[in-house]
């Protein structure tokens, strides 16, 4: 008998940094147990050249990463989402679709990298950055045994989680 995948969508404004990271961070640390998509409320169309950069830089996964809209998972035919992580405030306080399911939700906000002003290095540099508090956030989730938690203590810990100053 083959374990439960569980399905994470990290959304934010545009789709094309903090929640991109984040996909790709969540495919590498979930292992196969944790399956991660990214969407925006707003999104880009496209994803931001310094964040395929880094995550090549580091070896993490980046084929097929897209900027794209939240509506997709919403829609029918969508993958089952069993969590859904903001990671930047507007996206947080927008009104967001009805996942079917009703996943389980949290916020854990990350400074925008991409709205960094200054020369390539600083704006990497704040890539950087927000892919380490992404990182760290990603590995104490991995670390969780959703299939061992019940849903108050799972919401309980995704809370603490994006509270933490990891």
């Amino acid at each position: 008998m083959s374990a439960k995948t569980w399905n994470v969508l990290f959304l934010c404004t545009g789709n094309s940094a903090r929640s991109i990271l984040a996909e790709s961070l969540m495919n590498h640390w979930g292992e196969g147990r944790l399956h991660a998509y990214s969407a925006g409320s707003h999104p880009t169309g496209s994803v931001n050249p310094l964040a395929v950069q880094l995550l090549s830089q580091l070896g993490l996964p980046s084929t097929g990463l897209r900027s794209k809209s939240w509506d997709e998972f919403a829609a029918s035919g969508a993958p089952a989402l069993d969590f859904v992580i903001t990671v930047c405030d507007n996206a947080a306080g927008e009104v967001c679709p009805l996942w079917p399911g009703q996943p389980i939700t949290a916020h854990w906000g990350v400074a925008d990298p991409a709205a960094v002003q200054g020369s390539e290095a600083e704006r990497m540099l704040a890539f950087r950055e927000a892919l380490r508090v992404l990182e760290n956030r990603i590995k104490a989730f991995a670390a969780l045994r959703p299939e061992a938690l019940d849903r108050m203590s799972l919401q309980r810990r995704l809370d603490e989680i994006g509270r933490s100053g990891l």
